[in-house]
């Protein structure tokens, strides 16, 4: 057995199989996408199932630094004013060097 049939039929032990139901008009545009990407609808639609997890996943991991974030201000009662904070990135982007705000209670 040459090695490209033992990675074939590895992946054949490795991978299972899902029916996807679509409608016609979705399924010509598949295929139509896939024939201009120059790849199987098999594997535009692998790929694309590949892209939207790891959209998500982004999403989420986005989602928990955020609310990390959150709890940290919650708990600690500080956090730097938005105008500071945009003042102190304007000046980054225009190369200048200047002090990161510090953190602090703000008023209530």
């Amino acid at each position: 057995m040459c090695y490209i049939e033992r990675v074939l039929k590895n992946l054949e032990k490795t991978m299972s199989t899902t029916t996807i139901r679509m409608p016609e008009d979705l399924k010509v545009r598949v295929a139509a996408a896939a024939k201009r990407s120059d790849t199987s609808t098999h594997g535009f639609i692998l790929e694309a199932i590949a892209e939207k997890t790891a959209q998500e996943e982004l999403r989420a991991d986005f989602d928990s630094v955020a609310e990390d974030r959150y709890a940290n201000i919650l708990a600690s009662g500080k956090t730097i004013p938005w105008q500071e904070m945009r003042g102190y990135l304007e000046d980054r982007l225009a190369g200048k060097a200047v002090k990161r705000p510090a953190a602090r209670k703000l008023a209530r």
